[in-house]
């Protein structure tokens, strides 16, 4: 930092690269722009005082990760740990290791929000601001190239439904994102509103110590049981020299992944059937859980995220009778808790709201391109990562059927081939034409979770064929972006006039 920024002024400079966020994929785009562009220079900014994006923001109980380490790792530095579904503090640890290992700490400016990017055909160049966060000042910073990596959801806040009667509640509601610090929840009755990921991670984790915990769902979700310490991982481990092993692993898993999402989508009943067989079994035969009502979506198995429940704590939380479940809506809160529209009651001295997020597309900054302000919903995707009309920029956007890490770091070995090929050809300027006029359009994420739908209507649209379809498979990405050419006859480069 220099002077000119510790006071606040304004401080006009220019890199090559200017990544936004030190979240997974921030400091994934780090490392790789230090590998595959040793002679461009970057800068990250990151609103927040510290890196970690999802891992420093999320601090409610039992916060985890929902996909295994070994592919939400990094593919260049392998997930050494033996336990594969690891919490939020180790896997804070493991960013904070590999962004020092490789000094990308060194290139992250702290309290940095990107608030407008404007670009200049003639100049071939973005102009920044940023505000501090600290004194709300703005800056300035000049870029040829612009990375988003800033994830998905907007950390500003979660998606809070307006609850009615919730002025009458004597007791305390939370939203996972902002989890008080001082939230003493012990010998509590506790209720969590929700069935996704974060509503499952926090039933069993809150149950160690309240009263009782109630997950309040309106309707069920599909859940699997696994192990967090991989079997197969720990026996190549053994037998194979640590790298080998960890490297067959991850491509285990992938695969795994692949195969479970693609039997979901040609054989659903089949995978209804095992799935509910494990709950069966998880909850044991003497259980009195009614698996048909609390268990059982409506919806077919990864239409929406599989939610993972490690070592099926949340089904032993459920056996030992420190948890419930109730499936219904809620009419409304009442002085003591809860009233659902089958007449039922729930008494809670907390309930906490894990309703979900909500999306910012692009983290939220204004975009504009030669002076018109561009609006995401109006462009089409091209190739996962850049959008029609927008030049010099890719954002980065994870697998919804994978981990999050797999596509980001593809997204960051293409953007490096794009640029060392740019600088080969002399062309200064990338741009992602209009998509093929007659083309049909559809959704950017054909996913029929909460979050996505409410925010369709704000993401940009993605079209039949390739380079505009969104692929949902690793396989077929890493063959394309790896290998396929960075000139595919669509792209268009070219220098200032």
């Amino acid at each position: 930092m220099t002077k000119q920024e510790a006071v606040g002024e304004t401080v006009d400079e220019r890199v090559d690269v200017l990544v936004v966020g030190a979240g997974i994929s921030g400091i994934g785009a780090g490392y790789h722009l230090q590998k595959y562009c040793p002679d461009r220079s970057y800068a990250i900014v990151e609103a927040r005082q510290d890196l970690g994006g999802t891992w420093d923001l999320f601090r409610y109980p039992g916060v985890r990760s929902d996909s295994d380490m070994h592919t939400l790792g990094y593919g260049f530095r392998p997930w050494t740990d033996p336990k594969a579904i690891a919490d939020g503090p180790r896997i804070l640890a493991y960013l904070r290791e590999t962004a020092h290992e490789h000094g990308i700490d060194r290139r992250i400016r702290f309290g940095r929000k990107v608030i407008r990017a404007d670009w200049s055909t003639p100049k071939a160049q973005w102009t920044v601001q940023l505000q501090h966060v600290d004194d709300a000042s703005v800056s300035t910073i000049r870029c040829g190239f612009l990375f988003m990596c800033s994830g998905y959801y907007d950390y500003a806040a979660g998606h809070q439904p307006d609850f009615p009667g919730l002025d009458r509640f004597g007791g305390r509601l939370v939203h996972p994102q902002q989890w008080p610090e001082d939230l003493d929840y012990a010998g509590k009755k506790v209720v969590v509103i929700g069935s996704g990921a974060t509503a499952v991670t926090l039933v069993p984790a809150l149950a160690e110590k309240a009263a009782h915990v109630t997950m309040l769902q309106r309707s069920p979700t599909w859940m699997a049981s696994r192990p967090s310490v991989d079997p197969v991982d720990m026996k190549l481990r053994r037998r194979l020299p640590l790298k080998l092993a960890l490297r067959l692993t991850r491509w285990k898993n992938v695969l795994m992944g692949m195969l479970v999402f693609n039997r979901c989508k040609k054989t659903p009943d089949r995978v209804r059937a095992l799935l509910l067989g494990g709950v069966r079994q998880a909850l044991g035969p003497d259980t009195q859980v009614d698996i048909g009502t609390h268990f059982t979506p409506r919806y077919n198995p990864w239409e929406q995220r599989l939610c993972l429940v490690p070592d099926g704590d949340l089904f032993r939380a459920l056996r030992d009778g420190r948890a419930s479940v109730v499936t219904d809506r809620i009419d409304g809160f009442t002085e003591t808790g809860l009233r659902l529209a089958s007449g039922a009651t729930l008494d809670a001295d907390i309930v906490v709201s894990a309703t979900g997020l909500k999306l910012a597309m692009l983290g939220n900054v204004e975009l504009h391109v030669d002076g018109v302000r561009v609006d995401p919903a109006r462009t089409v995707n091209y190739k996962g990562l850049m959008y029609s009309g927008v030049p010099n920029l890719a954002n980065t956007f994870g697998y919804t059927n994978a981990s999050w890490t797999l596509k980001a770091d593809l997204t960051a070995r293409y953007v490096c081939r794009l640029l060392n090929y740019m600088r080969k050809i002399g062309a200064p300027q990338c741009r992602a034409p209009e998509a093929a006029p007659g083309m049909a359009l559809k959704p950017w994420v054909d996913f029929s979770s909460g979050y996505f739908q409410r925010a369709a209507h704000l993401m940009p649209k993605q079209g039949t064929e390739a380079p505009w379809k969104l692929n949902q498979n690793y396989v077929s990405d890493l063959l394309a972006m790896r290998f396929g050419a960075v000139d595919d006859g669509v792209i268009q480069f070219s220098r200032p006039a």
